[in-house]
């Protein structure tokens, strides 16, 4: 007597998933076009198909665990095509790509469209406080004028006559009949005969789109937007695609963005960082004030609160981050140098011996 469980090397109480599991392994380890003329696996093939068979099937297995044979439940025994419940959708996943279809046709099932990808360009400060852009781009739709049968109106497609209009020819594969799909009707079934004028008999044409897009505050680079059902037309009576809008946010000339945080670089002259000021500095939406205490050294942050960018969704702004750099100037009058030689020598040259001590006392240090 065969045990169909050490067959499929599964255990007694093994449920549907994986018996399927243990077949579909099995199945592609021993088919016969995989070991071409391999007696042994050939045998083996049928003896996994006769144990799937038996014990995918909950009536058939119960007499298998009942009496321990296959006998008994019409017919006694399994070849390759007395298959249990489920066998054959099984079977078409299996081997469906490898031989195109099995043992019969397959139903054209509708099937989604192509999604579509547009990449729009939109400047930090859109991104920031969000927009509104039309779009237009090209895009396959559904001829009219045939409703996208392909035919010429008052014309329909005709039955293929090489597949009898199942959209596959069979033949003779190993010991057991497979069909692939009808090249001269490319697998539709149908040929259309009088085609329509305006799609070509393609039942699709190019068009030109215009989408009215919202995009939100707070988007990034790289940020998608989907809008649903405006892709490509599918097939069969299948739903259209998505488009995707990818978008990408123009350099600025003064900011930065990292986040929510919006960076930028003011300059002060040397009076206002050594006695302190009162500066106006640029925002992405106006300007606003920032002091500046005295002794402010070139590289100093300093945090202007809400001027940043919000997250998508959300109310709140990150904060600009403004970064004071020092101008030299590189004209000066005769009183202007005047006064900073003044300036050098009321304050005996301070700043460079303040460094030489510094570095004296790092030094010094290091020895130590």
């Amino acid at each position: 007597m065969k045990d169909y469980y050490d067959i499929l090397g599964v255990s007694r109480d093994a449920n549907a998933d994986d018996l399927k599991r243990a077949f579909r392994q099995l199945a592609l380890k021993y088919h016969p076009d995989r070991n071409p003329d391999n007696k042994e696996s050939e045998e083996k093939f049928k003896e996994v198909n006769e144990a799937y068979s038996c014990l995918s099937d909950s009536q058939k297995r119960a007499h298998y665990d009942r009496f321990g044979t296959s006998e008994g439940m019409g017919g006694g025994g399994y070849g390759p095509f007395t298959a249990g419940a489920g066998f054959g959708d099984i079977f078409e996943d299996i081997f469906g790509d490898f031989f195109g279809n099995v043992g019969g046709t397959r139903r054209q099932r509708p099937a989604k469209g192509s999604d579509l990808r547009y990449d729009l360009d939109i400047s930090l400060s859109e991104a920031v406080f969000g927009t509104e852009k039309t779009i237009d781009f090209p895009k396959w739709e559904t001829c009219e004028e045939c409703k996208g049968n392909g035919s010429a109106p008052g014309k329909s497609p005709e039955t293929c006559t090489s597949c009898k209009g199942t959209g596959h020819i069979r033949f003779q594969q190993g010991f057991f009949s497979v069909s692939k799909s009808c090249g001269k009707c490319q697998g539709t079934g149908k040929i259309i005969t009088h085609p329509c004028k305006k799609c070509k008999g393609s039942g699709r044409v190019q068009e030109q789109k215009s989408i009215s897009l919202k995009i939100p505050a707070g988007v990034d680079i790289g940020s998608r937007l989907k809008i649903s059902g405006e892709g490509e037309p599918g097939e069969y009576g299948g739903p259209y695609g998505d488009l995707y809008v990818v978008l990408n946010i123009e350099s600025h000339p003064f900011f930065k963005r990292e986040g929510t945080e919006i960076f930028c670089e003011v300059p002060v002259s040397f009076p206002q960082a050594a006695l302190g000021a009162e500066i106006e500095v640029p925002t992405i939406d106006g300007t606003a004030k920032l002091k500046i205490p005295h002794g402010t050294q070139s590289g100093k942050l300093f945090t202007i609160k809400g001027k940043g960018a919000p997250r998508v969704g959300g109310s709140q702004r990150g904060n600009q981050i403004v970064r004071i750099y020092v101008e030299v100037p590189t004209k000066l009058s005769s009183r202007q140098k005047e006064l900073l030689e003044e300036f050098a020598s009321l304050s005996g040259d301070e700043v460079t011996k303040g460094f030489k001590e510094k570095l004296k006392d790092l030094f010094t240090s290091v020895e130590n």
